[in-house]
C-alpha cells in the first residue's frame, strides 16, 4: 500500500501566475501545510490539493487561471480539491464559485496565507471556504516558517499592501493598506535563511522605499538595509518594489556605503509623460524621474536599472508614447516589463473614458518599444562581452542540466560550464558572448574547483 493510500502523506500542487509576492505567498501556503502533513509535488497527479496563486494586476493571469481550471476537471473528478489563492481570490471573492461552478473547493486572498491551515482544514472536512475579507493591521501576523529548499537566494517580506493610489493599479484593493514588518521580525528571518546557506536576500513589498514610515521609532528602509547587510553571511541585498517618488537620499547614500547592496534595481516609472504621468497619479514628473537615476548612477556607476511600462494609458496621445521613448533611449533601461494598458475592476482609471486608445495604436506601439528595449538590451549585454563578472552560482541551466547558470551583481544571467558544487557560492566568470536575455562565459582562471 502506497503512503498516500495509507494516509500517512498528503501533496500539494501549488501554480503561480503573477509577480515576487505571489511567489512568495506560495512558498509560505506550502511551508504552512508542511505542518499538517502535505508534501510538495510537481506532479498533479499525486497531488490531494491543488492551489493556483494568482494576481488580477493585468488581464493575462487571469487568462492563464481560467486556462488552468479547466484542465482540472480530472483531477477534481478522482478526489483531489482545487483552491484560488492571491489578488483574483481577494477582488472577485464569491463570484469565483458561480464562474467555476463545481469546480473549486477554497477561495483566499493574500491577508489569508497565515491562516492556510486553518482553511485547508475546513475543506478537508467537506466545507467550502470563501476567506478574503481583509483583516485588522492589529490582528494580521506575518508568515514566520523559513522556506529556502537550498537556494543561494530567498524572498523576505517587509511589509504588505499598499497606500498609493495609482489611478490604473488594483493592489490597494487586493493587498490591503500598508504595513510594515517589525524590523526585529526581518532581522530573525534573514538570520534564519542565511544559516541554511542562503548568500543573497531579496526584500519585498509593495513600495519598500515607505517601510516603516507610519510607525512611530521603526526603521526607516534606509537603516533597515544596513542592519541587513550587518548579519554575517548576507553577501548581496536585492529589494523589490519601489516608488520613484519615495526614493530618498539615505537609500541613494547606501549605494556608496553598502558593498552587499546589488547593482541592480527595478524603479517602475509606467511612462515618459508627464501629463499621463499625472492622470496615473504617480506624483512625480519624468525631471524628477530622471535626478532620481542620475544620483543613482552617481553613487553606483555600474547600477542596471529595469522599469515598467503601460503603453496606451486611456488619453495617452502619440506625443506621450514618444516622451516614454525618448525615457527610454535617456535612461536605457536593461529591462522593461511592458504591457497594454487593461481595465481593472474597481480602479479610478475606469472614470478616464475620454480618449481611449485603440486596440491596433496600443499594439503597434507596445511593439515598437519592446523592438528597442530589446535592441539595448542585446548592446548591454555584448558591452559585457570580455568582462569577468562575480557570479552567484544558482543551479543548473533549465536548458542544460551540465551547464551552470547564476547572476551578476547587475542581475545578468550568465551561463558557464563548472562544477555543481560551485552551486551557492560566488565566483569570478568571463564572458565570452552576449544574447538577449543572458550571457555566455567560462569560469576565470584561477577558480579553485577541486573541492
Amino acid at each position: 500500500m502506497s503512503e498516500q493510500e495509507h494516509g500517512s502523506s498528503k501533496k500539494v500542487f501549488v501554480k503561480t501566475f503573477g509577480c515576487q509576492m505571489n511567489v512568495y505567498d506560495s512558498d509560505k501556503i506550502t511551508a504552512l501545510l508542511s505542518k499538517d502533513g502535505y508534501t510538495a509535488t510537481q506532479d498533479l497527479e499525486d497531488a490531494d490539493l491543488i492551489v493556483v496563486n494568482t494576481c488580477s494586476v493585468r488581464e493575462k493571469p487571469e487568462q492563464k487561471l481560467r486556462s488552468f481550471i479547466g484542465e482540472m476537471a480530472p483531477h477534481r473528478s478522482r478526489g483531489a480539491k482545487v483552491g484560488i489563492a492571491g489578488c483574483m481570490a481577494q477582488h472577485a471573492g464569491a463570484d469565483l464559485f458561480k464562474q467555476y461552478r463545481g469546480q473549486v473547493d477554497l477561495v483566499f486572498g493574500p491577508d489569508h496565507v497565515p491562516n492556510v491551515r486553518e482553511i485547508v482544514g475546513q475543506v478537508e472536512k467537506g466545507q467550502r471556504v470563501l476567506a478574503n475579507s481583509f483583516l485588522d493591521n492589529t490582528q494580521y501576523a506575518f508568515v514566520r516558517e523559513v522556506v529556502t529548499d537550498g537556494k543561494a537566494g530567498a524572498f523576505v517580506t517587509i511589509q504588505k499592501g499598499c497606500d498609493n493610489k495609482c489611478t490604473f493599479c488594483i493592489v490597494p484593493a487586493t493587498r490591503g493598506v500598508e504595513l510594515s514588518r517589525p524590523n526585529a521580525e526581518i532581522l530573525e528571518e534573514v538570520r534564519a535563511v542565511v544559516a541554511t546557506g542562503v548568500r543573497e536576500i531579496t526584500l519585498i513589498g509593495q513600495n519598500v522605499n515607505s517601510y516603516g514610515l507610519k510607525v512611530p521609532g521603526e526603521l526607516t528602509f534606509a537603516q533597515l538595509l544596513y542592519k541587513v547587510a550587518e548579519v554575517p553571511g548576507v553577501e548581496r541585498i536585492r529589494y523589490t518594489t519601489s516608488h520613484p517618488r519615495d526614493m530618498g537620499d539615505d537609500v541613494i547614500q547606501a549605494y556608496r556605503d553598502l558593498p552587499q547592496l546589488t547593482s541592480h534595481l527595478h524603479l517602475p516609472v509606467q511612462s515618459g509623460s508627464d501629463r499621463m504621468l499625472r492622470r496615473m497619479k504617480r506624483f512625480y514628473n519624468r525631471e524628477r524621474y530622471l535626478e532620481v537615476v542620475r544620483q543613482l548612477r552617481d553613487a553606483r556607476p555600474d547600477i542596471s536599472l529595469s522599469t515598467d511600462i503601460i503603453v496606451g494609458f486611456p488619453g495617452e496621445t502619440d506625443a506621450d508614447f514618444e516622451d516614454t521613448m525618448s525615457l527610454l533611449e535617456a535612461v536605457r533601461f536593461e529591462g522593461s516589463f511592458s504591457f497594454k494598458y487593461s481595465p481593472r475592476p474597481g480602479t479610478p482609471a475606469l472614470r478616464l473614458k475620454d480618449a481611449l486608445v485603440s486596440k491596433r495604436d496600443m499594439s503597434e506601439r507596445l511593439t515598437r518599444y519592446q523592438k528597442r528595449q530589446q535592441e539595448i538590451q542585446i548592446e548591454s549585454n555584448h558591452a559585457c562581452e570580455g568582462q569577468t563578472l562575480d557570479v552567484l552560482v544558482e543551479g543548473p541551466s533549465k536548458w542544460d542540466p551540465e551547464v551552470l547558470c547564476g547572476r551578476s551583481s547587475t542581475f545578468k544571467m550568465i551561463n558557464f560550464a563548472g562544477p555543481k558544487e560551485l552551486v551557492g557560492t560566488i565566483v569570478p566568470v568571463k564572458v565570452l558572448r552576449g544574447f538577449t536575455n543572458s550571457l555566455r562565459g567560462e569560469l576565470a582562471l584561477g577558480v579553485d574547483t577541486s573541492s
